[in-house]
């Protein structure tokens, strides 16, 4: 089984989401143990039109939302959510909104080192646990390493225009399935899941699919 997650790194909810899926996938692993599942990050920038070295994150938020109490509400309930699942959202530690594209560049490179997921959660960690800036090519480096990639290269790529035009095209490629927000979970091109769901919805379409592949398989094997 492959599932493809469509997300941004400064997305809260695609943050709360992963650590759903990552409930709704141990519960699947563990009643189906025989089942290798596959899982492959894709890059969806909620603001691309941000400048390289990003903005400032207060400034931005009041020229994107003004004064609204309600933007505060909902922090404070990601806030709850996210304790109930064991992070610790600081909104108020972050001090860039960076433009994300050169964190989904070092996403997909972590792909071909076998470490994408722990850098998925490296980047989610650092920039709303930690605050640090993850449109900043030292704090994505040193992440690259501590995560099993090599650093120095990835500070090459960096400063190149590697994958750019790549990253780009898988963003744009989301848009034209539909996605405007992010998470989506695919589950083996069968079955979107829209946002941050509770595990045991996510569980409850991870056994549809292999429900419907199996009933496939049979279907072809008596034929």
């Amino acid at each position: 089984m492959h599932i493809n997650i469509i997300s941004d790194t400064v997305c809260p909810w695609c943050y709360l989401g992963k650590a759903k899926f990552e409930r709704a996938l141990e519960a699947f692993r563990a009643e189906h143990p025989e089942e290798d599942v596959t899982v492959t990050w894709r890059p969806f920038q909620l603001d691309p039109s941000l400048p390289k070295q990003g903005v400032d994150r207060k400034a931005y938020y009041r020229a994107k939302f003004g004064d609204n109490p309600q933007v505060r509400a909902t922090g404070e309930r990601i806030r709850d959510m996210g304790s109930a699942l064991g992070i610790t959202f600081n909104f108020d530690d972050i001090k860039i909104s960076p433009n994300t594209l050169d964190s989904h560049r070092l996403i997909r490179w972590a792909q071909s080192a076998d470490c994408q997921d722990a850098v998925v959660t490296a980047l989610f960690k650092a920039y709303f646990e930690e605050g640090r800036n993850i449109g900043d090519p030292e704090v994505l480096a040193e992440i690259a390493q501590a995560n099993g990639m090599d650093g120095d290269l990835v500070t090459e790529l960096l400063s190149q225009n590697a994958d750019e035009d790549l990253v780009r095209k898988d963003d744009m490629l989301a848009r034209e399935m539909g996605v405007s927000g992010v998470p989506v979970f695919i589950i083996d091109q069968r079955f979107p899941i829209q946002g941050a769901q509770e595990p045991d919805t996510i569980l409850h379409f991870l056994n549809r699919a292999l429900d419907v592949r199996k009933k496939e398989e049979l279907a072809q094997s008596s034929t």
